[in-house]
């Protein structure tokens, strides 16, 4: 399981609107049961979102909005196989923990 790896997200109720995950936790702590993600929303064109906040992320063609402020681990054991990764993107998702955390 590596970083920036996008998964098919294991919550059927929030699938909809939310329908991939990505682990934005560090490698460096695989032994740990649970992996920090952050959910990746399907882009809404009415949806003003700041975009350091909810920075843009491709994944299979598709825009979605990565939800910094709704970063969450989630079990290893319910990340299956990853779809993605996203890790060319990965200084985005970086800065937009970075917002989260420290305002800006």
């Amino acid at each position: 399981m590596a970083q920036y790896d996008v998964y098919v997200n294991p919550s059927k109720s929030a699938a909809d609107g939310i329908p991939f995950v990505v682990v934005i936790q560090s490698n460096l702590l695989d032994a740990l049961a649970t992996r920090l993600t952050m959910p990746l929303a399907i882009s809404d064109a009415s949806m003003k979102t700041p975009t350091s906040l909810c920075p843009v992320v491709l994944v299979k063609g598709q825009r979605l909005h990565a939800l910094a402020h709704f970063a969450a681990p989630l079990p290893a054991k319910l990340l299956k196989r990853p779809v993605a990764n996203v890790a060319a993107q990965g200084s985005a998702l970086v800065s937009a923990m970075d917002a989260v955390l420290s305002g800006f």
